[in-house]
């Protein structure tokens, strides 16, 4: 065919981009499983670095061998076996979605950290609407499940420089020792807007805000509010306190 020929021209398009197709197609299909296992890791990687117990110098796997996950029914607030642990979301009513996430799953797989049999934290994931974004994060709480240890964001599109501060390690660092409950099993955990009163009643219940970005504050209180609550993790909470945070 002449070199200028349609037809030519055509199918020299079409198997440029069937090749294409076929390299591409290939690549994410052998890449997959590597890809699955990065995830992986920079998801223990980031549980780590939340529960405070992340060392550089060493493998994530290394460190992660003293995590143990579990999935917990959140109707029941108790443990389950993964098997049993079918996907199935629940619709919030709309006066009970404090995190603004429409619906969440039964079940969510949650950490353990124990040493020689001893209880030491639990990781559990959180997560809801900031200002532009779905945050998503994990808080750590010690072996009273009420004291914070660690917290922080693994993802979120929040304001660089604004609501992006969530992520500023100044801030994070003000969250360990801070309470969940008070004494009488009451949700009291708050991000508020400006300094906290060092001299105040409440001061173990809140965080400073943020300068700038209110609202994006406000929807960490708000996601702790729905996760910690009677919706979330209370009930489970209540149940490790019971049996000493260790279970089967």
């Amino acid at each position: 065919m002449p070199r200028d020929s349609k037809v030519k021209m055509l199918g020299v398009a079409f198997v440029l981009c069937l090749v294409c197709s076929i390299l591409v197609s290939a690549a994410a299909v052998g890449l997959k499983a590597r890809q699955e296992r990065n995830k992986e890791t920079e998801k223990r990687r980031n549980i780590l670095q939340i529960a405070r117990m992340y060392d550089p110098s060493k493998t994530v796997d290394e460190q992660f061998s003293r995590v143990r996950s579990r999935m917990v029914d959140l109707e029941k607030g108790q443990f389950v076996d993964s098997a049993a642990a079918v996907k199935e979301l629940h619709a919030i009513p709309a006066g009970e979605d404090s995190a603004g996430i429409r619906s969440r799953p039964r079940f969510m797989e949650v950490y353990l950290v124990e040493e020689q049999g001893r209880f030491m934290q639990v990781i559990l994931p959180v997560y809801g609407k900031g200002l532009w974004s779905t945050m998503y994060g994990f808080i750590a709480l010690g072996p009273d499940l009420s004291t914070v240890t660690g917290f922080g964001f693994y993802q979120h599109g929040e304001t660089p420089g604004l609501g992006g501060e969530i992520d500023n390690p100044n801030w994070l660092a003000k969250w360990p020792g801070k309470l969940v409950y008070d004494q009488s099993g009451k949700l009291r955990i708050e991000v508020i807007k400006g300094t906290v009163d060092t001299a105040g009643p409440d001061v173990r219940h809140k965080i400073d805000g943020i300068s700038g970005a209110t609202l994006t504050a406000r929807g960490v209180s708000n996601l702790l509010a729905y996760w910690l609550g009677e919706n979330g993790y209370k009930n489970f909470l209540q149940t490790m306190r019971k049996t000493g945070g260790v279970q089967p």
